[in-house]
C-alpha cells in the first residue's frame, strides 16, 4: 500500500512510533498546506477567502512553534532547520 504525502510527512516528523499529533508533526503538516496555498494565491490573487485561511494557518503554526520553543528548544531548532523556516 502506497503512503500518501501526509503519511510521509507524519512518518518523517513524528517523535515516537504512535505519534500523529505532536507539535512537530502539526507544524510540518501546516507548512506543507501553507506552501500549497501560497502557490494557489500566486495564480489567483483575488481569492480573499483562501488568503484568510492562509493567514489563520500561519498564525496557528506560529503558536505551535512558540509552544515548542518554550517547552523543548532542541526539538524547536530541529523542526525549524528541517523545514527551512526563518526565525
Amino acid at each position: 500500500m502506497e503512503k500518501t504525502e501526509k503519511g510521509k510527512i507524519i512518518e518523517d516528523y513524528r517523535v515516537h512510533d504512535q505519534d500523529t499529533g505532536s507539535a512537530d508533526v502539526q507544524v510540518a503538516l501546516l507548512t506543507d498546506r501553507i506552501q500549497l496555498l501560497t502557490g494557489h494565491l500566486q495564480k489567483h490573487p483575488k481569492d480573499h477567502n483562501s488568503r484568510r485561511g492562509l493567514l489563520i494557518m500561519v498564525g496557528r503554526r506560529r503558536q505551535l512553534l512558540n509552544h515548542l520553543r518554550n517547552s523543548e528548544l532542541g526539538r524547536y531548532r530541529n523542526v525549524v532547520k528541517r523545514l527551512g523556516l526563518r526565525k
